[in-house]
């Protein structure tokens, strides 16, 4: 039976049931006068339910201030974002804290694991800093998901890297939210360690109605997702459903050459 997340009763969900997080006119600015930077300038996406989604473009082209911008991470200068219903920069610091922790996951290139943890112990961690039932039902649909069943005991030392993402990802899975970012999860890892990670993440949005959004520059990796958003100088520039490493690294060698040619 798909997994239906339960709405937190301080965050509706959305009433457009296929989009799990957008951005509406979204500007980012950094610095003032001279030092002033544009990183992102009036962006405007949709990021549908149950879908991978990836952000790609090449280094300063603002798809990091996007992924941090719409988790609520980072603040915005102008423009919307929301979670949902839930508009960012209506909340306080505690209501955005809680939000972060009931409605989204997050999966970054560092592991962040607590070594003197099992892989078990960092798995419901969030949960149980949150007070948290542990749905051990669901948790251990995920740990099987992500091929962890037999190394629950083990203390992040004694995994390798490829096994130690695997635990960030089931980590960010436990807890049930309503989206999953991802930023270069797969930048430590070998390739085939790689595309294990990114198999379990494309899994988790086939037979758990996941949402994620991957931040990547990586073709390979964005192949995976269901659709690629391209991002150049702040901007949305292009889009890309159903994606192949091919038809990605194509595009991105297309707005390479735009870029040195303006």
């Amino acid at each position: 039976m798909p997994h239906t997340a339960v709405p937190h009763p301080a965050f509706p969900s959305s009433t457009t049931a296929s989009v799990a997080a957008r951005a509406t006119g979204l500007s980012k600015v950094y610095g003032q006068g001279e030092t002033r930077v544009v990183a992102l300038d009036s962006v405007d996406v949709e990021f549908g339910r149950a879908r991978f989604t990836a952000i790609m473009g090449p280094s300063g082209s603002g798809k990091s201030t996007l992924m941090h911008c719409m988790a609520g991470l980072d603040s915005v200068t102008s423009g919307s974002a929301r979670i949902g219903d839930v508009e960012l920069a209506a909340l306080n610091d505690k209501q955005l804290t809680r939000l972060r922790r009931d409605k989204i996951g997050f999966i970054f290139q560092a592991f962040n694991l607590l070594p003197t943890l099992t892989a078990q112990e960092n798995i419901t961690l969030p949960m149980d800093i949150a007070g948290r039932r542990v749905d051990r039902e669901w948790v251990g649909r995920v740990v099987e998901t992500v091929g962890l069943s037999g190394r629950l005991s083990h203390r992040p030392a004694q995994l390798s890297g490829g096994q130690q993402q695997r635990v960030a990802v089931a980590r960010a899975l436990a807890a049930q939210p309503e989206i999953i970012f991802a930023d270069e999860p797969t930048g430590n890892l070998d390739s085939r360690s790689g595309a294990e990670v990114l198999g379990f993440l494309r899994e988790s949005v086939r037979a758990m109605d996941q949402t994620v959004v991957m931040v990547t520059h990586d073709p390979v990796a964005a192949a995976f997702a269901d659709r690629v958003v391209f991002l150049a100088d702040g901007r949305i520039v292009d889009e890309l459903a159903g994606p192949t490493a091919d038809t990605v690294l194509d595009r991105m060698r297309r707005f390479e050459a735009a870029g040195r040619t303006s």
